[in-house]
Protein backbone atom coordinates (compact mmCIF):
# COMPACT_ATOMS: atom_id res chain seq x y z
CA UNK A 1 0.00 0.00 0.00
CA UNK A 2 0.85 3.48 -0.53
CA UNK A 3 3.04 4.55 2.20
CA UNK A 4 0.85 7.92 2.75
CA UNK A 5 -2.77 5.81 3.15
CA UNK A 6 -3.58 5.49 6.75
CA UNK A 7 -6.23 3.74 8.47
CA UNK A 8 -8.13 6.71 8.95
CA UNK A 9 -7.81 6.83 4.97
CA UNK A 10 -9.35 3.68 4.47
CA UNK A 11 -12.34 4.17 6.40
CA UNK A 12 -12.98 7.56 4.70
CA UNK A 13 -12.93 6.07 1.13
CA UNK A 14 -15.32 3.42 2.63
CA UNK A 15 -17.27 6.27 3.68
CA UNK A 16 -16.84 7.71 0.45
CA UNK A 17 -18.30 4.30 -1.42
CA UNK A 18 -21.28 4.49 0.90
CA UNK A 19 -22.23 8.28 -0.67
CA UNK A 20 -21.50 7.17 -3.92
CA UNK A 21 -23.72 3.85 -3.28
CA UNK A 22 -26.27 6.07 -2.13
CA UNK A 23 -26.18 8.65 -5.39
CA UNK A 24 -26.41 5.27 -7.68
CA UNK A 25 -30.38 4.63 -7.01
CA UNK A 26 -30.57 0.95 -6.30
CA UNK A 27 -28.34 0.02 -3.51
CA UNK A 28 -29.47 -0.73 -0.36
CA UNK A 29 -26.88 -0.51 2.21
CA UNK A 30 -23.23 -1.08 2.51
CA UNK A 31 -21.67 -3.64 4.90
CA UNK A 32 -17.90 -3.48 5.90
CA UNK A 33 -16.38 -6.65 7.30
CA UNK A 34 -13.11 -7.71 8.80
CA UNK A 35 -10.72 -5.32 9.70
CA UNK A 36 -13.11 -2.18 8.34
CA UNK A 37 -15.54 -3.69 10.04
CA UNK A 38 -16.04 -4.83 13.33
CA UNK A 39 -12.57 -5.91 13.96
CA UNK A 40 -11.09 -2.14 13.78
CA UNK A 41 -8.40 -3.21 16.29
CA UNK A 42 -6.78 -4.78 13.72
CA UNK A 43 -7.06 -2.23 11.15
CA UNK A 44 -3.59 -0.88 9.70
CA UNK A 45 -1.68 0.55 6.49
CA UNK A 46 -2.03 -2.79 5.10
CA UNK A 47 -5.48 -4.00 5.34
CA UNK A 48 -7.85 -4.12 2.30
CA UNK A 49 -11.68 -2.71 2.02
CA UNK A 50 -13.55 -5.92 2.39
CA UNK A 51 -17.39 -5.17 2.23
CA UNK A 52 -20.50 -6.52 0.89
CA UNK A 53 -23.12 -3.93 -1.39
CA UNK A 54 -26.90 -4.85 -0.77
CA UNK A 55 -28.95 -3.54 -3.84
CA UNK A 56 -32.46 -4.01 -4.55
CA UNK A 57 -34.16 -7.17 -6.15
CA UNK A 58 -33.09 -7.23 -9.60
CA UNK A 59 -29.99 -4.54 -9.53
CA UNK A 60 -26.80 -7.34 -8.63
CA UNK A 61 -25.62 -7.60 -12.01
CA UNK A 62 -25.62 -3.88 -13.21
CA UNK A 63 -23.32 -3.42 -10.02
CA UNK A 64 -21.08 -6.32 -10.44
CA UNK A 65 -21.14 -5.85 -14.32
CA UNK A 66 -20.38 -1.77 -14.06
CA UNK A 67 -18.01 -0.51 -11.33
CA UNK A 68 -18.85 3.05 -12.47
CA UNK A 69 -20.36 3.39 -8.74
CA UNK A 70 -16.42 2.51 -7.25
CA UNK A 71 -15.06 4.56 -10.14
CA UNK A 72 -16.21 7.46 -8.97
CA UNK A 73 -15.20 7.32 -5.33
CA UNK A 74 -11.95 7.01 -7.01
CA UNK A 75 -10.17 5.70 -10.65
CA UNK A 76 -9.39 2.24 -10.89
CA UNK A 77 -5.78 0.94 -11.29
CA UNK A 78 -6.99 -2.60 -12.07
CA UNK A 79 -9.77 -5.04 -11.24
CA UNK A 80 -11.53 -8.65 -11.90
CA UNK A 81 -14.30 -10.29 -11.62
CA UNK A 82 -13.29 -13.61 -8.75
CA UNK A 83 -16.30 -15.04 -7.95
CA UNK A 84 -20.13 -14.90 -9.66
CA UNK A 85 -20.81 -12.03 -6.62
CA UNK A 86 -17.62 -9.76 -6.84
CA UNK A 87 -14.67 -8.29 -7.54
CA UNK A 88 -11.20 -7.42 -6.33
CA UNK A 89 -10.03 -4.11 -7.35
CA UNK A 90 -6.98 -1.95 -7.43
CA UNK A 91 -7.69 1.84 -6.93
CA UNK A 92 -4.84 4.13 -8.47
CA UNK A 93 -3.57 5.51 -4.96
CA UNK A 94 -2.94 2.02 -3.94
CA UNK A 95 -6.06 1.11 -2.00
CA UNK A 96 -7.22 -2.58 -2.75
CA UNK A 97 -10.83 -3.36 -2.54
CA UNK A 98 -12.47 -7.01 -2.29
CA UNK A 99 -16.43 -7.24 -2.32
CA UNK A 100 -19.82 -8.94 -3.39
CA UNK A 101 -22.80 -7.52 -4.59
CA UNK A 102 -26.21 -9.49 -3.12
CA UNK A 103 -29.81 -8.58 -3.25
CA UNK A 104 -31.58 -8.77 0.24
CA UNK A 105 -32.71 -12.42 -0.30
CA UNK A 106 -29.14 -14.23 -1.24
CA UNK A 107 -27.97 -12.96 2.27
CA UNK A 108 -29.80 -16.09 3.89
CA UNK A 109 -27.44 -18.18 2.31
CA UNK A 110 -23.98 -16.55 2.87
CA UNK A 111 -21.98 -17.09 5.94
CA UNK A 112 -19.59 -14.10 7.01
CA UNK A 113 -18.81 -12.66 10.24
CA UNK A 114 -20.90 -10.00 11.31
CA UNK A 115 -20.58 -6.87 9.41
CA UNK A 116 -20.60 -2.83 10.13
CA UNK A 117 -23.25 -1.00 8.48
CA UNK A 118 -21.17 2.01 6.67
CA UNK A 119 -24.57 3.19 5.03
CA UNK A 120 -28.20 1.96 4.77
CA UNK A 121 -31.60 3.13 3.26
CA UNK A 122 -34.12 4.45 5.86
CA UNK A 123 -35.93 1.27 5.39
CA UNK A 124 -33.49 -1.61 5.72
CA UNK A 125 -33.05 -2.68 9.34
CA UNK A 126 -29.96 -2.72 11.24
CA UNK A 127 -30.17 -6.69 11.11
CA UNK A 128 -28.94 -6.97 7.56
CA UNK A 129 -25.81 -6.83 9.15
CA UNK A 130 -26.07 -9.87 11.61
CA UNK A 131 -25.57 -13.55 9.34
CA UNK A 132 -28.43 -15.73 8.77
CA UNK A 133 -26.00 -18.96 8.13
CA UNK A 134 -23.14 -18.63 10.26
CA UNK A 135 -19.35 -18.59 9.60
CA UNK A 136 -17.34 -22.22 9.62
CA UNK A 137 -17.14 -23.65 12.94
CA UNK A 138 -13.94 -22.52 14.90
CA UNK A 139 -14.11 -25.43 17.34
CA UNK A 140 -11.00 -28.02 16.73
CA UNK A 141 -11.41 -31.31 15.52
CA UNK A 142 -10.38 -33.71 18.34
CA UNK A 143 -6.39 -34.41 19.26
CA UNK A 144 -6.84 -38.47 18.20
CA UNK A 145 -7.90 -37.15 14.21
CA UNK A 146 -5.16 -33.88 13.93
CA UNK A 147 -2.53 -36.53 15.03
CA UNK A 148 -3.61 -39.00 12.83
CA UNK A 149 -3.88 -36.76 9.94
CA UNK A 150 -1.00 -34.79 10.47
CA UNK A 151 1.15 -38.47 10.12
CA UNK A 152 -0.56 -39.71 7.13
CA UNK A 153 -0.05 -36.80 5.67
CA UNK A 154 3.60 -36.89 6.63
CA UNK A 155 3.92 -40.28 5.55
CA UNK A 156 2.74 -39.66 1.89
CA UNK A 157 4.03 -36.79 1.27
CA UNK A 158 7.54 -38.28 1.83
CA UNK A 159 6.44 -41.29 -0.85
CA UNK A 160 5.49 -38.25 -3.17
CA UNK A 161 9.03 -36.72 -2.61
CA UNK A 162 10.43 -40.14 -3.44
CA UNK A 163 8.52 -40.67 -6.34
CA UNK A 164 10.03 -37.06 -7.64
CA UNK A 165 6.85 -35.06 -6.89
CA UNK A 166 8.44 -32.51 -4.96
CA UNK A 167 5.90 -29.96 -5.50
CA UNK A 168 3.30 -32.21 -4.25
CA UNK A 169 5.25 -33.33 -1.04
CA UNK A 170 5.47 -30.29 -0.45
CA UNK A 171 2.19 -28.95 -0.10
CA UNK A 172 1.54 -31.89 1.65
CA UNK A 173 3.87 -31.64 4.20
CA UNK A 174 5.05 -27.99 4.69
CA UNK A 175 0.80 -27.04 3.68
CA UNK A 176 -1.38 -29.56 5.41
CA UNK A 177 0.73 -31.37 7.85
CA UNK A 178 1.60 -27.73 9.15
CA UNK A 179 -2.31 -27.20 9.28
CA UNK A 180 -2.75 -30.23 11.87
CA UNK A 181 0.38 -28.84 13.69
CA UNK A 182 -1.31 -25.02 14.25
CA UNK A 183 -4.65 -27.12 15.14
CA UNK A 184 -2.43 -29.09 17.35
CA UNK A 185 -1.02 -25.85 19.22
CA UNK A 186 -4.26 -24.49 19.45
CA UNK A 187 -5.47 -27.36 21.00
CA UNK A 188 -3.14 -27.20 23.90
CA UNK A 189 -3.97 -23.62 24.03
CA UNK A 190 -7.27 -23.44 24.70
CA UNK A 191 -7.29 -26.15 26.71
CA UNK A 192 -8.78 -23.81 29.52
CA UNK A 193 -10.85 -22.08 26.91
CA UNK A 194 -8.63 -18.91 26.82
CA UNK A 195 -7.79 -18.24 23.50
CA UNK A 196 -9.86 -18.06 20.22
CA UNK A 197 -9.11 -20.90 17.41
CA UNK A 198 -8.31 -18.22 15.33
CA UNK A 199 -10.02 -16.62 11.81
CA UNK A 200 -13.05 -18.87 11.09
CA UNK A 201 -12.50 -18.79 7.88
CA UNK A 202 -8.43 -19.04 7.52
CA UNK A 203 -6.86 -19.94 10.58
CA UNK A 204 -2.84 -18.86 9.80
CA UNK A 205 -4.33 -15.42 10.04
CA UNK A 206 -2.71 -13.55 12.46
CA UNK A 207 -0.90 -16.42 13.74
CA UNK A 208 1.96 -14.53 14.56
CA UNK A 209 0.24 -12.22 17.24
CA UNK A 210 -1.59 -15.52 18.70
CA UNK A 211 1.17 -17.79 18.71
CA UNK A 212 4.35 -16.44 19.02
CA UNK A 213 5.89 -20.03 20.52
CA UNK A 214 4.60 -22.18 17.27
CA UNK A 215 5.78 -19.23 14.91
CA UNK A 216 9.52 -19.56 15.92
CA UNK A 217 9.34 -22.93 14.85
CA UNK A 218 8.15 -21.86 11.35
CA UNK A 219 11.49 -21.56 9.45
CA UNK A 220 11.87 -25.28 10.44
CA UNK A 221 8.79 -26.85 9.81
CA UNK A 222 8.12 -24.47 6.45
CA UNK A 223 11.79 -24.95 4.85
CA UNK A 224 10.99 -24.44 0.99
CA UNK A 225 10.44 -26.52 -1.74
CA UNK A 226 13.74 -28.11 -1.28
CA UNK A 227 13.80 -29.02 2.51
CA UNK A 228 10.35 -30.99 2.18
CA UNK A 229 12.74 -33.79 4.31
CA UNK A 230 13.92 -32.08 7.19
CA UNK A 231 10.22 -30.31 7.23
CA UNK A 232 8.37 -33.40 8.07
CA UNK A 233 11.41 -33.99 11.16
CA UNK A 234 10.51 -30.57 12.47
CA UNK A 235 6.90 -31.57 12.31
CA UNK A 236 7.47 -34.57 14.26
CA UNK A 237 9.43 -32.86 16.87
CA UNK A 238 7.22 -29.94 17.23
CA UNK A 239 4.59 -32.71 17.63
CA UNK A 240 6.40 -34.19 20.46
CA UNK A 241 6.60 -30.95 22.21
CA UNK A 242 3.60 -30.95 22.67
CA UNK A 243 2.80 -34.22 23.97
CA UNK A 244 0.68 -35.60 21.16
CA UNK A 245 0.69 -39.01 20.82
CA UNK A 246 3.07 -40.63 17.90
CA UNK A 247 2.71 -44.29 17.11
CA UNK A 248 5.72 -45.15 16.62
CA UNK A 249 5.02 -47.92 13.88
CA UNK A 250 4.42 -44.78 11.25
CA UNK A 251 6.40 -42.71 12.61
CA UNK A 252 9.77 -44.78 12.47
CA UNK A 253 8.33 -45.07 8.41
CA UNK A 254 8.65 -41.55 7.86
CA UNK A 255 11.75 -41.26 10.06
CA UNK A 256 13.32 -43.86 7.92
CA UNK A 257 12.16 -42.04 4.55
CA UNK A 258 14.05 -39.33 5.93
CA UNK A 259 16.94 -40.98 6.33
CA UNK A 260 16.50 -42.83 3.14
CA UNK A 261 16.79 -39.10 1.39
CA UNK A 262 19.27 -38.03 3.14
CA UNK A 263 21.67 -40.63 2.65
CA UNK A 264 20.72 -40.64 -1.22
CA UNK A 265 22.28 -37.02 -0.87
CA UNK A 266 25.69 -37.29 0.80
CA UNK A 267 26.06 -39.98 -1.83
CA UNK A 268 25.17 -37.96 -4.31
CA UNK A 269 27.35 -34.58 -3.26
CA UNK A 270 30.01 -37.55 -2.69
CA UNK A 271 30.02 -38.18 -6.49
CA UNK A 272 28.73 -42.06 -5.54
CA UNK A 273 25.61 -41.34 -6.82
CA UNK A 274 26.13 -42.86 -9.94
CA UNK A 275 27.80 -42.37 -13.46
CA UNK A 276 26.05 -39.24 -14.20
Amino acid sequence: MHASIEPEDLLARLDAIGVALRDSGQAMALLALGSVGLERQRLDRYSDLDFFVIVAPGYKVRYIESLDWLAAVHPLAWHFRNTADGHKALMTDGIFCEFAVFEPQELEHIPFTPGRIVWRRADVDDSIAVPRRPPPDTRLPDETWIVGEALSCLLVGLRRWHRGEKLAAARMIQGHAVDRLIELDTLRATAGGSLPAGDPFSRERRLEQRRPGLTAELPDVVPGYARTPEAALAILDAMRRRGAPLDPSITDRIRAFCASTAATTIATDDGQGGSG
